[in-house]
């Protein structure tokens, strides 16, 4: 039983990730400019393409990391 509240609280760190790309988008002021351009698009505009796809990634990471595994797996829905 201790060890499941330790897994459990030990999991909630992954959750840390998730403000990784929050805080990229909310710092404008780090991304506000036009060059270095990348295929023609200034750099406004491909710094927030690639936070879509490093988001992503993050999310998916810790989903998987932190999905409850003492049910076997299964996805549990509301009963």
């Amino acid at each position: 039983m201790a060890h499941d509240a330790d897994a459990a609280k030990a999991s909630k760190h992954w959750l840390w990730l998730l403000l990784l790309p929050w805080i990229a988008m909310i710092w404008v002021p780090s991304y506000n400019k036009v060059e270095p351009t990348l295929w023609d698009f200034p750099y406004f505009y491909w710094y927030q393409l690639l936070w879509v796809l490093i988001s992503a990634l993050i999310t998916a990471l810790v989903y998987f990391k932190t999905k409850d595994r003492s049910k076997g797996g299964k996805t549990g829905g509301a009963r």
